[in-house]
């Protein structure tokens, strides 16, 4: 299926690796300008090379910004490279696991800075012009958490909430111009972060972090982990020109994990 999205521009978030990188390669072979934003410079420019080696066919300008785009700096810096772009891709690194009787005022206030505050700055430097030119694209990567919290992530929990709380009420009134808002929720996908919450589960138990990995494939109805590929691919459709139908919605991407009916 033709996209439709040649030529059109985004700005990915924490695209080095994982989910981001994934998005920001499934929109570049779709012909999108992508600029990839990411902390770790030598990441970054090393995900961005291998990228355009492998869309250089399709004409995609692949641009980096390193940068803290929870931080006004870093978000000045990433406007600057991408001022008007047609989609936006919203991504942080997941607050740290725990006990909430150990997180501060700061914890907390970091949490919903990157996974909350952070996304809807961004949203509101970008939706007007979306808007004027009627076509944008908002994709927020959260957490299937937001739909089945998980005990030990407390502050994601708490922060993506927010941020699924607010879309919701300005995705109804952006769609009439064309400009969609929704939400990719992942489940179990091969990162780095889902390695390092199997590292303190094996820390905790006392297992091996492979065999925390192998019981919960084993654990999942599909039998597997994501492959981030997948991911990419549904932030992309999401993003396409016959996706204007969807606004508001919370797209769960887990194997079969939330067993609700809704």
């Amino acid at each position: 299926m033709d996209l439709r999205l040649n030529g059109k521009t985004a700005l990915v978030c924490a695209s080095s690796k994982g989910l981001g990188r994934a998005c920001a390669h499934s929109l570049a072979r779709e012909g999108v300008h992508v600029t990839m934003l990411a902390r770790g410079r030598e990441a970054l420019e090393a995900a961005a090379q291998e990228i355009r080696a492998e869309v250089a066919a399709t004409g995609a300008i692949i641009t980096t910004v390193s940068c803290d785009i929870t931080t006004p700096e870093g978000r000045a810096l990433a406007l600057a490279a991408c001022p008007a772009p047609d989609i936006l891709v919203t991504n942080a690194g997941g607050p740290k696991p725990g006990d909430f009787r150990d997180w501060s005022r700061e914890d907390w206030i970091a949490a919903v800075d990157a996974n909350m505050l952070t996304p809807i700055e961004l949203i509101k430097a970008t939706v007007d012009g979306m808007i004027a030119r009627r076509f944008g694209r908002i994709v927020n990567i959260t957490s299937s958490a937001v739909r089945a919290p998980i005990d030990i992530l407390g502050l994601s929990n708490g922060a993506r909430s927010g941020l699924t709380g607010f879309v919701a009420g300005l995705a109804r009134k952006t769609v009439a111009h064309n400009v969609t808002i929704n939400n990719l929720l992942p489940g179990p996908f091969e990162t780095d972060r889902l390695r390092a919450t199997a590292s303190g589960a094996a820390q905790e138990s006392g297992r091996s972090v492979d065999e925390i990995l192998a019981e919960r494939r084993k654990l999942n109805p599909a039998g597997r982990f994501g492959d981030p590929a997948e991911f990419g691919d549904a932030c992309a459709y999401l993003c396409s020109a016959q996706a204007g139908f969807i606004t508001g919605q919370n797209l769960l991407m887990d194997g079969g994990a939330y067993p609700g009916t809704f």
